[in-house]
Parts: structure tokens; sequence; C-alpha cells
């Protein structure tokens, strides 16, 4: 079953600039993401999204995708977010956690 999004794609440039986004998403990675608003989100993803058929809001056909992400602040402890609104990913290592830093002396 077709599900709705307020934005699908049908130019061959758009679902490259989609499927380049995807290619960043790692499965159980910590990211940094950018959106196309200014905003940033650090959490994991839980799965590398795919590329999906939705229709928008006048019944046009074409793809997006949603990823998921797990953050721990959250009541429910995840959030899906729209690949097509995000500007940027970039991966966090584990050397770049606050948590995996030895602590400082004084």
């Amino acid at each position: 079953m077709t599900q709705t999004a307020d934005r699908v794609y049908t130019d061959p440039a758009d679902i490259e600039r989609l499927r380049g986004l995807i290619e960043r998403l790692p499965d159980a990675g910590l990211v940094d993401i950018e959106l196309i608003d200014g905003s940033r989100q650090s959490s994991v993803v839980t799965v590398r999204p795919s590329l999906q058929t939705f229709l928008d809001g006048d019944g046009n056909e074409g793809v997006n995708a949603v990823v998921r992400l797990d953050d721990p602040d959250l009541a429910n402890g995840s959030r899906y977010l729209w690949v097509d609104e995000i500007l940027d990913i970039r991966p966090i290592h584990s050397d770049e956690r606050t948590f995996a830093q030895p602590p400082r002396r004084p």
C-alpha cells in the first residue's frame, strides 16, 4: 500500500541526492545530522533507510525515504525523519563521544 508524503521526487537529480544521503546513514551508527532548517540532531540510525514510493497531497507518485533515529533523551526513544529534510550527515566516531574521553586531571 502506498503511503503519503508532503514531498515526493521524480527528477533523477533529486533521487540521486536522496540516494547519496541514504548511503551516508550507517546501520546502527551514531551521526550528527544537519537539517535544511539549520537545526541539528545527534542520534543513532537504527537501520539504513531505502527509497520508497509515496503519494503527495495532490496524488502525484514519487519517492522519498524515512529514517528511524534512536535517541535516549526522547520519551519513546525514537524519532522518524524524512531524508529529504537532511542537509548534511557527519558520523560521530567513538573517540569523539564524551563518555569515551579519558577523565581530565586538574
